[in-house]
């Protein structure tokens, strides 16, 4: 008999949260700017999502991009942030944060979780930047995170792999470890596999291009290296629908 896996999908905008959804993802990750891994979503998009959603929907609690360790005027931003969201009727949210010598930030977690209560929390990568993982996820249980996002503290999840079975087997049913990270349909199999995780997550995106007809291809709205102004990427629902297809026929 085949096993069940959740399939949480990462999402930036209503298209794509629709689409998950219809593709058969069991929660979604919501949040802004995936091309910096994800920062908090505006309490527009929180709302109109939750008017078209059903499924579950975590919040990620993210002020900016870059490293994981905050300021306290930025540890105000993601209290206040999460006091605003858990207003909207939302799951759960994704949140971390460390120390300057890479550990889990164990105080700051607290004041955040009993900010969240009682919603469920996810640990997202902040987690593969720490000094040593094992440690790490110690740390996250005592603090009663119910699960940790981690591509194995590597590029993917596919080159983590020995890494997040580790830590799977090192949990021992006492806290949820979802790989995540570089998933895709031609590696999924292999990762749930080697991994024996009950949870994925992925963003399963393809690149669409803009209606827009007329182009100023002289200006960029950001850094060199952002996204394309005329294309847009979105949680693709054949895409979706083939990993859970996949998911659902791994043994």
């Amino acid at each position: 008999m085949a096993q069940t896996f959740l399939m949480e999908v990462c999402v930036d905008s209503v298209e794509s949260a629709i689409n998950a959804e219809r593709g058969g993802a069991g929660r979604l990750e919501l949040c802004a700017s995936l091309l910096e891994g994800g920062l908090t979503p505006s309490l527009g998009l929180v709302q109109v999502v939750k008017q078209y959603i059903k499924i579950p929907i975590f919040v990620m609690i993210r002020p900016r991009g870059g490293d994981f360790l905050y300021s306290d005027q930025e540890v105000e931003v993601m209290k206040k942030d999460i006091e605003l969201t858990k207003g909207q009727g939302v799951d759960g949210f994704v949140l971390g944060a460390l120390t300057e010598d890479g550990r889990v930030d164990a105080e700051l977690c607290m004041e955040l979780l009993a900010a969240a209560r009682p919603l469920p929390v996810t640990f997202h990568r902040a987690f593969d930047m720490v000094h040593d993982s094992a440690v790490a996820l110690e740390t996250l249980i005592s603090l009663g995170f119910e699960r940790v996002l981690t591509s194995g503290c590597d590029i993917s999840a596919l080159e983590g792999l020995p890494v997040i079975k580790r830590l799977i087997d090192q949990a021992k049913d006492r806290i949820i470890v979802m790989p995540g990270g570089g998933i895709t349909e031609r590696n999924l199999q292999r990762i749930l596999e080697g991994s024996g995780a009950q949870e994925f997550h992925c963003s399963a995106r393809s690149s669409r291009d803009s209606s827009m007809k007329f182009r100023n291809t002289s200006v960029t709205m950001g850094a060199c290296f952002s996204a394309p102004e005329y294309g847009l990427k979105v949680a693709d629902v054949s895409k979706v629908r083939s990993l859970n297809a996949i998911a659902k026929n791994t043994l």
